[in-house]
């Protein structure tokens, strides 16, 4: 019963940390954008779709989860690895959709007859897809390494 109780103080703190840092990016983007948070969140919705935004939220609660189980059972080394699986994780996640926004622009571009008429509404397809491509990335990597850093500066502060 205390191994529950304590797995979901542990879940609920890693939810709460997540969480609050989402509320802070996005209050800062809204800040820095001049956009309104629903035309952030529509936008957001748009560039990284469900499962990228789904995928990403889980590995970073992961990564956060172990973190807090690091700093509750201090020189176990199974919560740094797996930490760090998970913010690898991010970042083949974030060079996947990378990789698969080129390829799905590629593939656009070589079905369609390029004609004079038709390379304007081919090209706003070609960018909206690479857009996707390389905001996964922006967004992705610096979460990854974040995520990195805090796991390697827990874990030596643990091992000291």
């Amino acid at each position: 019963m205390w191994a529950l109780k304590e797995a979901l103080d542990t879940g609920s703190r890693s939810l709460s940390y997540l969480l609050g840092g989402i509320v802070a990016i996005l209050a800062a983007t809204v800040v820095g954008a001049s956009m309104s948070i629903s035309d952030l969140l529509a936008s957001g919705q748009q560039i990284f779709g469900v499962t990228f935004i789904a995928l990403l939220s889980g590995l970073a609660y992961t990564a956060i989860y172990c973190l807090q189980k690091m700093r509750q059972e201090p020189g176990r080394t199974l919560w740094f690895e797996a930490g760090m699986q998970a913010a690898g994780g991010i970042t083949t996640l974030a060079l996947t959709y990378t990789l698969m926004g080129i390829s799905l622009g590629i593939g656009s571009l070589a079905e369609q007859a390029l004609t004079p008429d038709s390379v304007q509404g081919i090209i706003q397809e070609l960018t909206g897809q690479f857009s996707m491509a390389f905001m996964t990335t922006v967004a992705g990597l610096p979460i990854a390494a974040v995520l990195r850093s805090l796991l390697v500066v827990t874990q030596a502060r643990s091992e000291s």
